[in-house]
């Protein structure tokens, strides 16, 4: 046990401090803070640093750098959050969690002019026209810019250069503008694109497609079938987008906040919705101090200090429970100066939305970790956790994938200690088995993988065979590696949670006497070596299902809408015509595909269900 640090009189001082809400400030020998808190209670809270009982050595290492404690009382807690957020965004202090991302939020301008101009803005809103955002990110911004631009070809350029152009540039040429400058368009013609991009930036996409559906129809019966093509792409590309920009019932302003946490990382993503719009999102790995924090404090840490520089929206989506989500409500709602709603219980569309914002955190998340550091930090780990004598430098996975038994594909994945070794993945055409015969399809990808390996000259061996499945597919791994008296690997078998839960993972091993363990093994969520384990299982996923869609579509050779109970060539023909192709149609949502006349919520789901049946 340490001993308490002596350096500052904590009983003298804390005799002063009073039983109000407030912040204390952490000080340096050199005047400096270390870490600024904030209180509902300012003495019980300070006085817990200066306890005999202080079993956490970071927090004790902290302490000990103490020369002095200054404290700033307020009326209310929300005050001290608010407080405690500006002085750490203006100090920085070493010891508090940290949000590395001080710029304000950027915009899309439309100018007020003749011909307008769309640009990127960010600053003041003191020019004369419409700004539309705030956006997450200037990643973003540039995205939908880029769309833009493709879309209505309203111009992008200096006003300067617009003024002073005597020919078409070459925006013009490869069809990313309209030449208003040199009068290639009218200015009926422009407002025209001008007006459906106010209307796509404001979340009417709907309203743009229809319209732009009727002008195709047109073009196609005056016979100009150019005409009608240039449409039908400009619909397909407006699906596209209206994807990603819409949400289905939604409105106002609203920012989805959802974090993943796992090896003392924290991975936060941010979705920006204003007015019904989804305006992109953005990622942030906020710096954690060296002592422990729950996950609430981690999280009510970023949220306070993400919106410092920002606007506070309405409402405020989140992934996780807050411990003080009344306070935090509070403090923006003082900042807003109006009321703000922080939600975490969630249906519909919302709880859609969560869900979305917490797989990209948590894929950000595995992006992170998956770095060379972070996985040689895992095999280590893995190394522990199963007990092995020997550090894993091979390590193959194997998974099936097929729509009710049509186009079988197997993958195989291959990971070293610098991470996934892509140049040696292989895929199998799995044949001549019964369809869906998962067991048969694992035997055969085994035996042609295995019976080349000995084959070959100087072939490789894992150390660790990872398959896709429980005590079925791992049997048969052992029965052929047995058949081809190949010993020395060792066989993992990965079965999914319950309901998909990452955390209820469970592994299938074989025991020290050569049989297959009955019992299943659970490591513990957030075990560094399960992570390693999930990420190369899934990556074993995504390569058979991408193996598997391939093979699928090219034996293919009839619409993939025929087949389909109540959709009859009425409405075949509404699809093709709304989407612009069969191919905007198999990424359209089940939301997107209701919107279709004639197209009731219970056939999207039979249209969407089709083509992501896997």
């Amino acid at each position: 046990m340490p001993e308490k640090p002596e350096k500052f009189d904590s009983k003298t001082f804390l005799k002063t401090v009073p039983h109000k809400p407030g912040v204390y400030r952490m000080m340096s020998a050199d005047e400096k803070i270390l870490y600024v808190g904030k209180a509902k209670d300012l003495k019980n809270r300070v006085s817990s640093y200066f306890r005999g009982n202080l079993v956490n050595s970071r927090i004790y290492s902290m302490v000990k750098q103490i020369h002095d404690v200054q404290i700033t009382i307020t009326s209310t807690e929300a005050e001290a959050l608010l407080l405690e957020s500006n002085l750490i965004k203006k100090h920085r202090p070493r010891y508090n969690i940290l949000l590395r991302d001080d710029k304000s939020y950027p915009y899309i301008y439309l100018s007020k002019h003749k011909f307008p101009r769309l640009t990127f803005h960010r600053g003041g809103r003191k020019g004369k026209g419409q700004y539309f955002g705030p956006y997450p990110s200037a990643g973003a911004v540039r995205e939908t810019l880029g769309l833009l631009q493709k879309l209505f070809l309203v111009r992008q350029c200096e006003d300067s250069y617009f003024s002073n152009r005597s020919r078409p540039c070459l925006q013009y040429q490869i069809e990313r503008c309209t030449a208003p400058c040199t009068n290639e368009i009218s200015e009926e013609d422009y407002q025209l694109g001008t007006r459906h991009t106010i209307k796509f930036l404001q979340g009417k996409s709907q309203l743009v497609i229809d319209e732009l559906v009727q002008q195709m129809d047109k073009a196609s019966t005056e016979l100009e079938f150019e005409r009608a093509a240039d449409y039908r792409d400009q619909i397909e590309k407006l699906r596209q987008v209206s994807q990603q920009q819409s949400i289905s019932g939604g409105s106002g302003d609203v920012d989805v906040i959802a974090m993943q946490y796992a090896s003392d990382v924290a991975s936060v993503q941010v979705l920006t919705i204003r007015k019904g719009n989804n305006l992109g999102n953005k990622n942030f790995f906020p710096k954690i101090p060296h002592f422990e924090n729950s996950e609430s404090e981690i999280f009510s840490a970023f949220i306070a200090q993400y919106y410092y520089t920002r606007e506070v929206p309405n409402e405020i989506l989140i992934s996780h429970a807050l411990d003080n989500k009344d306070t935090l409500e509070e403090m923006l709602q003082l900042k807003a100066e109006r009321k703000v709603t922080i939600a975490h219980r969630l249906r519909g569309d919302r709880s859609r939305w969560v869900d979305m914002a917490a797989r990209n955190a948590q894929h950000a998340l595995g992006t992170h970790l998956a770095s060379k550091a972070g996985i040689q930090k895992r095999v280590q780990a893995l190394q522990t956790e199963l007990d092995l004598d020997y550090i894993p430098a091979r390590m193959e996975c194997y998974d099936i994938s097929h729509t009710m038994g049509e186009a079988t594909v197997a993958s195989c994945v291959v990971f070293g200690l610098e991470g996934a070794i892509k140049s040696e993945y292989r895929r199998y055409n799995i044949t001549d088995i019964t369809g869906g015969d998962d067991y048969a399809a694992m035997r055969q990808v085994l035996q042609r993988r295995f019976k080349k390996a000995l084959e070959s000259e100087g072939a490789k061996l894992p150390d660790i065979l990872f398959i896709d499945g429980g005590k079925g597919q791992v049997t048969q791994a052992v029965d052929v590696l047995r058949d081809l008296q190949i010993s020395g690997v060792d066989i993992i078998g990965v079965t999914k949670g319950e309901g998909r839960r990452q955390d209820m993972d469970a592994l299938t091993i074989l025991s020290d006497e050569g049989g297959i363990s009955k019992e299943k093994i659970y490591l513990p969520a957030h075990s560094s070596a399960l992570h390693l384990i999930q990420q190369i299982r899934d990556e074993a996923h995504r390569f058979a299902i991408t193996g598997h869609r391939a093979r699928r579509q090219k034996a293919r050779n009839t619409s993939p809408l025929e087949g389909i109970q109540g959709l009859g060539p009425k409405r075949r023909q509404s699809l093709l015509k709304q989407f612009g192709g069969i191919r905007a149609i198999t990424r359209a949502s089940v939301d997107e595909l209701s919107k279709v006349n004639g197209i009731s919520s219970q056939l999207a789901e039979k249209i969407y269900t089709i083509f992501h049946n896997d």
